[in-house]
């Protein structure tokens, strides 16, 4: 299981890095045709959106693979779970069920990373 969590954390740390840095590095106006939920939102709220993604990237990483505070991975996930959870309901309220499909796995991956290693899998 241990392995598991380790490919699990590795997923999340790869996609919320990757999404995370296109919101921090490029203008909300070229990426509103990818994530059409950013017209509800300025620029500076996605972009501390992709910096919280970032953060977030390197806390499911980071403490676990150096040994410091290895509290702070399971953190890291319950924070990614939070903000999934208003990912959703951002998503339902505008009626943009195809991004439910995306939001609903990394919740899960978020949720069993928090899971196993706040519990049976600490480090």
């Amino acid at each position: 299981m241990n392995v598991f969590l380790w490919i699990a954390q590795a997923v999340l740390a790869a996609l919320f890095a990757m999404s995370g840095l296109a919101k921090v590095a490029q203008p909300k106006a070229k990426l509103v045709g990818k994530y059409q939920w950013m017209e509800d939102f300025s620029q500076g709220a996605v972009r501390f959106i992709g910096l919280v993604e970032v953060l977030g990237a390197l806390g499911v990483i980071l403490p676990g693979a150096t040994g410091i505070a290895p509290v702070l991975t399971p953190v890291a996930a319950s924070g990614f779970a939070v903000l999934l959870v208003l990912a959703a309901a951002l998503h339902i309220r505008r009626k943009e069920p195809s991004a439910l499909g995306i939001t609903g796995f990394l919740l899960a991956l978020s949720v069993l990373v928090a899971w196993g290693r706040f519990g049976p899998y600490h480090w």
